[in-house]
């Protein structure tokens, strides 16, 4: 049982040696290029992640006050409540 281990690890020592690897002076430009891409994104999605949080923020802040405080003493009920409560806005869509 230990020969498919081993002979799995052979198997892809030779596999790499039979692959054709690019030469340093093409690799480095390709490296170069996909780190400054992931940089890219990655500033982008910060960028979006921090603005949707900001809207959701003045959205809740905006609608803060038009849903009313339900007790709390029946914690099992008080999500249907709560939701009940959220149908009941004063204006019409």
């Amino acid at each position: 049982m230990a020969k498919g281990p081993v002979k799995y690890t052979q198997e892809v020592i030779k596999e790499g040696k039979r692959v054709r690897w690019p030469k340093r002076d093409v690799l480095v430009p390709m490296i170069i290029t996909v780190v400054i891409i992931s940089l890219f994104f990655g500033v982008f999605l910060a960028l979006e992640d921090y603005a949707a949080g900001s809207l959701i923020q003045q959205l809740q802040s905006l609608f803060e006050g038009l849903i009313p405080e339900t007790s709390s003493s029946s914690s099992s009920s008080s999500g249907t409540v709560a939701a009940v409560s959220i149908l009941k806005l004063p204006f019409n869509f």
